[in-house]
């Protein structure tokens, strides 16, 4: 019992400080202080250390020896990597959502785009945090109707590690309006149960957020 506590105890704060780094509290070479971090989220260091460790081994953060640990992050290329990675997974998740979509997850998407239309409309101030926000619960619901776990966990994974270029993207409001637009070809395509053309959509899709962050350059 005491174990599993301690590996629960080490994976939120693995979680924590992941979550940190993908939403630019911690910036490229920071330093991440064990005592420091310890006494933000009341733990003692070793479950902090044990994270860093692992943070290492995903590449956001370097441990230099005698030194201490700092903030790898996320660089330019590794952005567009994962883009051109999702445009061709999207693709396949859009693909075998179409074979095995439900009809409560049809409504929940439909419901989404219904809500993102209007919070662009009436409440433009925050469109970069709630568009963004149902945007990223628009792709994790396409995940889940894939019927994959490993799909939905690389997926999942991916959309994290590029959440701050996402919500760059969607805080312009003409880039935020051809996303929701394009969400619902996407939509409409798997409802149609056409595999080919939800697959194609949400490959462009994927580049075309590429390219309204210049990364296609």
């Amino acid at each position: 019992m005491i174990e599993y506590q301690d590996q629960s105890l080490r994976g939120r704060v693995f979680q924590s400080l992941r979550e940190d780094i993908l939403n630019g509290k911690y910036k490229e070479n920071d330093e991440l202080r064990e005592i420091t971090i310890g006494e933000e989220l009341g733990v003692s260091r070793t479950p902090v250390r044990e994270a860093l460790r692992q943070l290492e081994l995903e590449g956001l953060v370097r441990i230099v020896p005698n030194k201490g640990a700092y903030v790898t992050g996320i660089t330019r290329k590794d952005v567009i990597d994962i883009f051109k990675i999702r445009s061709m997974l999207e693709g396949l998740c859009a693909r075998w959502a179409t074979e095995h979509i439900t009809k409560e997850q049809i409504e929940e998407l439909e419901e989404m785009l219904l809500l993102s239309e209007f919070r662009l409309k009436k409440e433009k101030s925050a469109v970069a945090d709630q568009v963004s926000e149902l945007d990223g619960r628009f792709h994790k619901v396409l995940y889940e109707a894939s019927n994959s776990r490993i799909l939905e966990h690389v997926l999942s994974d991916f959309h994290k590690y590029v959440k701050l270029a996402r919500k760059t993207s969607v805080s312009a409001e003409n880039r935020a309006a051809k996303s929701i637009e394009e969400h619902r070809a996407i939509l409409d395509a798997i409802k149609q149960k056409d595999a080919d053309l939800a697959e194609g959509l949400a490959d462009r899709h994927i580049r075309n957020v590429m390219a309204n962050l210049h990364l296609d350059e």
